[in-house]
């Protein structure tokens, strides 16, 4: 999930659950109320909405008085009918009040002193028998009363008023409304907390590990894994710093690679430059000093020659190996027909392999399946030289063989350079084209060679887009096998 749909639902969770929570907290409290007015009204609940039970109990006392007072008005000042009515009222929470003209007759003993007793309201304020609920207001304080006109026997005025003083529901309106306001506010205290911790722990813990990742990096440790615990952002920037990680580890040990291959490139170097030049010291010393006579100066003088030429080439293969090193040897491709390039080739230079008693022949299989190719073509005949001059260099047979076989296939070119020759060892073979490698561990260098040649076809072949490969047999012979990627 990613952060910011988790962002999303976190904060929906943050509206919804807080209402909720209130919700069910508002019901609880609620009936926390509803046991506290059973603690107000001592009535026996046994309705599920207790105020609608005190209505009840409030207008049958009601309807008693109004037929008291229609049967027998004189009864309402009787102590014993007024206690029985105290009885129930006291119940209720309520009071009595009876006026008989201006003389309050009976008061209820919970409203003596009350401030409601002097605003009550004339008789006939309220039509005789109707029911009907009324408040009064006095210094801020609430009542609720019932008033009931009748005419005793007499013919006095009388009112019956049922009383209660409200200031039991604004006492606990008040309480209830702070706890609704704590509970609010822890809700959303408690709510947004734990959200605001799940959330940013799924973002701070992995960025943590990330800090403690790049500080191993810091300090030059690379293998400190960098794991991916989640499928998020921050997942996917674990996932890259990783990448990173591998691919700054592999930069750093390739940089080893290649100053180990430095060091070992200018030894090998030194190696060969100075077996030649030794021989040409020798040489030079001999005729210097007389020793070669007339006879063999002219041997002396040919051999510093060969020697001669042959650090040429290998200075100036070493100086073509080092420009493609480094990718400053610029390249000029162009589209080339395969065939009729190589059928040049291999015709320009039998001429020489046929002196040296080299037979080198082109065998195409799929020949209209092999159509062009990009390439540059003075440095593919370089490719292809080097191959035949190792053939020959390292042939050991009465007559040499080499077999030049083109295959076209789907996508690629196939070109097989096979010779009849000694072979190479198994344990030589991974490293033929190793610049410098010569399977020969006194790297003698009676054959001419440098070294370099397979490795500045490697590099060659790699500008080209294609791959190199060799297979041997020692004892019989050896085949270089270059695919080439083929235009359509």
């Amino acid at each position: 999930m990613s952060i910011k749909v988790r962002l999303l639902l976190s904060y929906i969770a943050m509206l919804v659950v807080p209402v909720v929570l209130f919700a069910f907290a508002a019901v609880i409290i609620g009936l926390m109320i509803v046991g506290d007015f059973k603690s107000v009204f001592q009535i026996d609940m046994k309705h599920h909405n207790p105020f609608k039970q005190v209505m009840e109990e409030q207008a049958a006392v009601y309807s008693d008085i109004q037929q008291l007072s229609s049967q027998k008005p004189e009864s309402l000042l009787d102590p014993n009918v007024i206690e029985e009515l105290e009885a129930k009222l006291t119940q209720l929470n309520m009071g009595l009040v009876i006026r008989k003209d201006e003389q309050l007759a009976v008061v209820s003993s919970r409203l003596n002193d009350s401030p409601a007793l002097q605003i009550l309201p004339a008789y006939g304020n309220h039509d005789l028998g109707e029911n009907r609920d009324n408040m009064l207001n006095t210094r801020d304080h609430w009542f609720f009363y019932k008033q009931l006109d009748f005419i005793f026997t007499d013919q006095s005025q009388g009112s019956a008023f049922l009383i209660m003083d409200t200031n039991f529901f604004e006492k606990y309106a008040i309480r209830y409304a702070l706890a609704l306001l704590l509970a609010l506010f822890l809700i959303l205290v408690l709510t947004n907390g734990l959200l605001t911790y799940f959330v940013s722990r799924s973002i701070i813990r992995p960025l943590r590990s990330l800090k403690l990742a790049a500080e191993q990096i810091g300090e030059g440790n690379l293998d400190e894994v960098v794991h991916s615990h989640s499928r998020d952002e921050i997942g996917e920037l674990s996932a890259a710093f990783e990448q990173m990680r591998r691919r700054l580890k592999d930069s750093v040990e390739l940089q080893l690679q290649y100053e180990d291959n430095r060091k070992e490139l200018l030894s090998n170097i030194s190696h060969d430059l100075k077996t030649p030049v030794t021989s040409i010291k020798g040489y030079v010393e001999g005729i210097l000093d007389g020793v070669a006579g007339a006879d063999k100066l002219e041997k002396y003088l040919q051999t510093i020659y060969t020697k001669t030429v042959d650090m040429d080439r290998m200075i100036d293969e070493l100086f073509l190996f080092s420009k493609l090193d480094l990718g400053k040897l610029p390249f000029y491709f162009e589209e080339v027909e395969l065939v009729p390039y190589l059928e040049d080739l291999i015709g320009e230079a039998q001429f020489d392999m046929e002196k040296k008693g080299v037979s080198l022949t082109l065998n195409v299989v799929h020949a209209d399946r092999i159509g062009k190719v990009k390439a540059d073509r003075e440095k593919l005949k370089r490719v292809l030289t080097n191959i035949w001059d190792n053939a020959v260099k390292y042939g050991d047979k009465e007559r040499t063989r080499i077999e030049v076989n083109l295959d076209g296939q789907k996508e690629d070119v196939i070109l097989e350079i096979a010779d009849n020759g000694q072979g190479i060892s198994s344990e030589a073979l991974p490293f033929v084209f190793e610049r410098f490698y010569r399977a020969d561990p006194s790297r003698n260098m009676a054959a001419g060679g440098s070294g370099l040649g397979l490795a500045i076809a490697k590099q060659i072949i790699w500008e080209h887009g294609g791959t190199i490969r060799a297979e041997s047999e020692e004892g019989l012979g050896t085949r270089i096998i270059i695919q080439l990627p083929r235009l359509r």
